[in-house]
């Protein structure tokens, strides 16, 4: 089984520094490791590191999956997962805003406040 490099302290820093900004508070992080596939073909899993955090009712997480390698997607119960729609980062800052963006802008519409346009 392959296994991705774990998270540096420079990573961590930013995902704090990020989610200080964003809500201007600390929000405490959980670290883990999660079994993936990094292709759809791919039949080996690949054990990734993972930053996961909770705000209000919604879960997020961060998968490490390479050198400068991003995964991530926010979900309120297992069967409400939802992404950026960008399969993969390598830019582990744009990775935070635009999971945040999305998650923002997906909470603003649930409450009525803006329509999206869905993505085709």
């Amino acid at each position: 089984m392959n296994k991705i490099s774990d998270i540096s302290n420079t990573e961590l820093w930013l995902l704090e520094s990020t989610l200080k900004e964003r809500y201007g508070k600390k929000i405490d992080i959980e670290p883990g490791e999660a079994e993936i596939r990094l292709n759809p073909a791919d039949r080996e899993l690949t054990m990734c590191p993972v930053l996961y955090w909770r705000v209000d009712n919604c879960n997020f997480v961060v998968f490490k999956t390479g050198d400068n390698l991003y995964r991530c997607q926010f979900f309120y119960r297992l069967f409400q997962q939802y992404s950026t729609g960008r399969y993969e980062y390598d830019n582990l800052t744009e990775c935070l805003v635009d999971l945040l963006q999305v998650q923002a802008d997906y909470e603003a519409q649930e409450r009525g406040e803006i329509k999206l346009k869905r993505r085709r």
